[in-house]
């Protein structure tokens, strides 16, 4: 799953994301325009935290 196909589950916007999720907002637009990706790691561990708050939702 992509940064942006998880802020499009929440139904968030990118500045509403990068809060929730403490990310610089500079940051997580380098990684939805492909300037910048964000380490595996990171990816699976965001995924497993946005999918248990879309649940909740």
């Amino acid at each position: 799953m992509t940064i942006k196909e998880m802020r499009i589950l929440l139904q968030v916007s990118r500045t509403e994301f990068s809060r929730q999720y403490h990310i610089p907002l500079r940051t997580l637009e380098d990684w939805e325009s492909g300037k910048r990706n964000p380490p595996n790691y990171v990816l699976e561990l965001l995924e497993r935290v946005v999918k248990e708050d879309a649940e909740r939702s």
